[in-house]
């Protein structure tokens, strides 16, 4: 090996030790700020809101109905989970429910699974309800809903099965009541669907993650993976999905939501929940 060529050689090294401190230096770099990021956050402790054997804490509202009366009883207890059920039903005529957990909250990550049952719809069940249910948070409480309220004024992490051969990806975005934003732009859609959430037949635990940030953030996720993104949730005057909301919301104008209850929903087809609980957030 010549001079010239040892040279040239130890130049390289020389240069591959740069990029790989350099790409050590970046790894480093980003653990820290990604160290950082979740410093941001103080967790507490997860813990049931559901005890897996009553629906004790929990308050039914139906539409057409008083609240606290469980109609027919749509919500039941059964081997663990809470099901939503029609057994009692003799066709649904509009009376969609939903299952408000006693107090409200802030900022904080649920987690839960549901699966959709294969039997049990109604047959007066729109065709946009079946295999159609959903989690409403920052919810108005049960107690300010009307009687013949459909909807409480909220945000709605929807879940949806299978329907048909065509794809229909679980975990879009509904918003009765209330507006959001993606990256500072408002939705122009009642409901928005994720791009990348899978379609799951009837009958599949599915595991879900809501997450609700102090400072507004909003993160929806199926099976572990992020759907959707988004934030700047306020009421909405304009609202026309919400039917019977309308005083609840013009009494307050277009004021920011920051914090409500949780609900899991009765739309006319069989579902049921399990394994819920709630880790609450503060910012650090």
């Amino acid at each position: 090996m010549t001079t010239s060529d040892r040279s040239t050689q130890v130049r390289h090294v020389t240069a591959r030790r740069r990029v790989a401190v350099s790409a050590l230096l970046g790894c480093l770099s980003l653990g820290v700020v990604s160290a950082a990021s979740a410093e941001e956050l103080k967790a507490g402790p997860w813990r049931s809101l559901f005890d897996g054997r009553t629906l004790d804490g929990w308050t039914p509202k139906i539409a057409k109905h008083p609240v606290g009366k469980n109609h027919q009883q749509t919500f039941v207890v059964d081997q663990g989970a809470i099901r939503v059920s029609y057994a009692g039903y003799d066709t649904l005529n509009g009376q969609f429910g939903h299952l408000f957990y006693k107090t409200p909250f802030k900022a904080y990550r649920l987690r839960f699974t549901y699966r959709f049952l294969t039997e049990g719809a109604l047959a007066d069940t729109p065709a946009w309800a079946r295999s159609n249910s959903g989690v409403m948070f920052h919810s108005q409480s049960p107690a300010s809903m009307m009687v013949e309220q459909s909807f409480p004024v909220s945000v709605e992490f929807q879940l949806l099965g299978k329907d048909g051969d065509a794809p229909r990806p679980t975990g879009a975005v509904c918003t009765p009541g209330i507006t959001i934003t993606f990256d500072g732009v408002k939705a122009k859609e009642h409901c928005t669907p994720p791009a990348n959430a899978p379609t799951i037949p009837d009958g599949t635990w599915t595991k879900v993650e809501l997450e609700v940030r102090p400072n507004g953030e909003v993160f929806q996720k199926i099976d572990g993976v992020v759907v959707h993104h988004y934030a700047g949730l306020t009421l909405d005057p304009d609202d026309t999905v919400a039917g019977g909301a309308k005083p609840y919301i013009l009494a307050r104008g277009a004021q920011p939501v920051t914090e409500g209850y949780i609900a899991l929903q009765s739309e006319g087809h069989p579902i049921e929940f399990k394994d819920i609980e709630i880790q609450e957030l503060t910012a650090q």
